[in-house]
C-alpha cells in the first residue's frame, strides 16, 4: 500500500462471494467526509469487525454457515499506512459468527446459527489462541412468530460491560439478554449465567452502553422497539420502551450513540429503510424520537466518527456506505453527498491514523 496521510481510517467489512473479497480500507477526511480507497485484505465474509483499545489489532468474524469453517480472524493494523497484516485464524464453536468483541485479553464471538458464544485468549502480537471456552445455553423457547426460527438460541451481539466485570449477550431467538461474570478479564465464569427476559417476540439484536456506563440501550429486530435499562454492578433495570420501527418492518438492525451521549440512532430494514433519530435526556437518559432519515436499501450497520460529526450507514443491498453530517444540537442528519460503492457492505469501523 502507498503511504498516505489521513487523520482517520475507515474499514468496511463485507459479505463475500459476489464482487467483494474481504475488508476494505479507506482514508477518511473528518472535515469533509471525503474518502479515498487504500486497499483490501482478503477474508471470507468479514461481516463484523472490532479493534483493540489502542487500535493496533483488528478482529473480524468469518460468518460462514458451517459448510465452510466459521472463523475468528486477527490482523495487525498499521495506523500510518492503513495496512492490515494477517496474524492468524481460529475456528469458532458455532456456525455463522455475526458479532465480535474484545476486552484486550479475550476475544468473543456471537455465533448466530450455532446459538452459542466462543471465547479466545489474546496472545503475543495480537494472535488468537485456539478455542478457550464455549458458552452454550440450556434452553430452547418458541418464537411463535418468526418463520425462520425453530425456537433455538440465536446469538447476535456480545459486549463487555463498561466496568469490565461482565459479558453481556443478546439472544434474538429466545428474547433474552444474558450476563456472565468475567474473571480477571481472562476467563468467563460459565456457572454465573444470569438471564433477563424480554417481551415475547422482541428479537433482541444489538445494544450499546452510554458514555457514563450507567445506561444500556437495546434495539429489538422483530418488535422494532428500543428498550432502555439502568446498569449498576452487573444488574440491569428496564426504565423505558419506545417504538423505533413505526411501520412494523420487523427488520431493525443496529444502534449507536454519539460520543457525547446526546443522540441515538437505530437502523431499519425491509420497510421504509432508514435511520430513526432520538434525542437523549442528559438528566435521566430517557430518549425521544426526533426524526427519521431514509437511506439505501437494507441499512445493516451504523458507525459514528470519533468526533461525532458524521454517521456512516452501510446499506447491504444498495452496495453503498453513505455519510450523513450530524447536527450537534438536534441530532438531525444531512446527506453529505459522499457515498462509496461496494458490494454488500455490512460493517464500518473507524480507526485513528498516526
Amino acid at each position: 500500500m502507498k503511504e498516505l496521510i489521513y487523520t482517520l481510517w475507515m474499514l468496511v467489512g463485507t459479505y463475500t462471494g459476489g464482487e467483494s473479497e474481504g475488508i476494505y480500507v479507506y482514508g477518511f477526511d473528518p472535515e469533509t467526509a471525503k474518502i479515498e480507497y487504500v486497499g483490501m485484505t482478503p477474508v471470507d465474509n468479514p461481516s463484523y469487525l472490532a479493534t483493540s483499545e489502542d487500535g493496533r489489532f483488528v478482529y473480524a468474524v468469518s460468518e460462514n454457515d458451517g459448510s465452510v469453517a466459521s472463523l475468528a480472524n486477527a490482523f495487525e493494523f498499521n495506523p500510518a499506512s492503513g495496512e492490515l497484516t494477517f496474524v492468524n485464524s481460529v475456528e469458532t464453536s458455532g456456525a455463522a459468527p455475526c458479532n465480535i468483541a474484545t476486552n484486550g485479553r479475550l476475544v468473543v464471538t456471537a455465533n448466530y446459527a450455532g446459538g452459542d458464544i466462543s471465547t479466545f485468549r489474546i496472545r503475543g502480537g495480537g494472535a488468537l489462541s485456539p478455542l478457550k471456552q464455549t458458552l452454550r445455553l440450556p434452553w430452547a423457547g418458541e418464537d411463535g412468530v418468526r418463520s425462520d426460527s425453530n425456537g433455538e438460541s440465536h446469538m447476535h451481539c456480545v459486549k463487555f460491560s463498561p466496568d469490565g466485570r461482565y459479558l453481556f449477550a443478546a439472544d434474538l431467538g429466545t428474547d433474552k439478554l444474558l450476563r456472565w461474570d468475567v474473571r480477571s478479564g481472562r476467563q468467563i465464569d460459565t456457572g454465573s449465567l444470569k438471564t433477563f427476559d424480554l417481551p415475547e417476540g422482541s428479537g433482541p439484536r444489538h445494544f450499546v452502553f452510554d458514555n457514563t456506563g450507567k445506561n444500556l440501550y437495546l434495539i429489538n429486530e422483530l418488535s422494532g422497539t428500543v428498550i432502555a435499562f439502568r446498569y449498576n454492578g452487573g444488574e440491569i433495570t428496564l426504565f423505558q420502551t419506545i417504538q423505533a420501527d413505526t411501520v412494523h418492518g420487523r427488520g431493525s438492525a443496529d444502534i449507536v450513540l454519539t460520543p457525547d451521549g446526546q443522540h441515538l440512532y437505530t437502523s431499519h430494514r425491509l420497510k421504509n429503510d432508514g435511520v430513526a433519530i432520538f434525542s437523549v435526556s442528559p438528566g435521566d437518559g430517557t430518549i425521544s424520537l426526533s426524526g427519521y432519515k431514509n437511506t439505501g436499501i437494507h441499512p445493516r450497520n451504523l458507525s459514528i466518527t470519533p468526533d461525532g460529526r458524521f454517521l456512516a450507514v452501510a446499506s447491504r443491498d444498495s452496495g453503498t456506505v453513505e455519510f450523513f453530517s450530524i447536527n450537534p444540537s438536534s441530532g438531525a442528519l444531512s446527506p453529505t453527498g459522499r457515498t462509496t460503492g461496494l458490494d454488500k457492505p455490512v460493517c464500518v469501523l473507524f480507526l485513528s491514523a498516526k
